[in-house]
């Protein structure tokens, strides 16, 4: 499953195809003509008829309509949950693949000196 849209979806699914893997798109009432969802073998409308962004933060939503469809990974494409550590947590304990870093790399990079990122030679402007 793609949980996002637009281009990123688009490129997402197609490197899916290619692979000969069967592809699932989310799409909100907004997006229903939309191409990524024709480009999908199968598309699932989230959230309300009035709600043309929302949705796509859902994780819950998203969730249920991956459970209930065999998915068996997500690829977040890139903004909305793509960096989301609770929607990677809860895709592990769903059992869904999370496509991007586990939570805990995640929680890593929130925190640049656990990261291990040297700040220091920018600090004093060299």
């Amino acid at each position: 499953m793609v949980a996002n849209r637009g281009e990123i979806a688009i490129r997402v699914l197609r490197a899916a195809s290619e692979l000969r893997l069967r592809t699932v798109a989310i799409f909100t009432y907004e997006d229903r003509y939309s191409l990524h969802r024709y480009k999908a073998d199968e598309a699932y409308q989230i959230g309300k008829d009035d709600d043309p962004l929302k949705p796509y933060l859902d994780i819950e939503e998203i969730l249920r309509v991956a459970k209930q469809n065999g998915v068996e990974a997500i690829h977040p494409g890139y903004g909305f949950l793509s960096e989301n550590v609770h929607f990677a947590r809860r895709c592990r304990e769903e059992g869904i693949i999370f496509i991007g870093p586990t939570p805990e790399t995640m929680e890593r990079l929130g925190d640049k000196v656990g990261s291990g990122w040297r700040w220091s030679r920018y600090a004093r402007g060299a």
